[in-house]
């Protein structure tokens, strides 16, 4: 068994906002996975940032969910530098094509048999 608890996102007091990124990636790694790691960790300077949820399945299709307060908070995402130039270098390398979606969440519950 894993050391490590996979959870969801918790549900939080609506409105709030997500944004999906799915995603067909290219075979090409080229520092993929430390910019990803990056990116992470830089969203979570944005105030209203709520999380993010993340899968991946075997033939490569990849999906993000990532919350946010309000739609501010995901512009400040959006022009942030480091991201934009993540996203540029992403198109080019590693992405045969991505789709974003942003919703405005009107309704969230959640459900936990046991903690971990």
């Amino acid at each position: 068994m894993s050391d490590h608890c996979i959870t969801p996102v918790a549900a939080h007091e609506p409105p709030y906002y997500a944004v999906v990124f799915t995603s067909l990636r290219t075979e090409r790694d080229g520092g993929y996975g430390a910019t990803a790691q990056r990116m992470g960790e830089l969203v979570k300077e944005i105030p209203g940032f709520l999380g993010e949820d993340s899968a991946r399945t075997p033939g490569g299709l990849s999906i993000t969910v990532a919350y946010f307060r309000d739609l501010a908070d995901i512009e400040q995402w959006r022009q942030n530098t480091e991201h934009r130039e993540a996203k540029a270098y992403g198109r080019e390398h590693w992405h045969e094509r991505y789709v974003i979606h942003i919703a405005r969440v009107e309704h969230s519950h959640g459900f936990e048999r046991a903690s971990c």
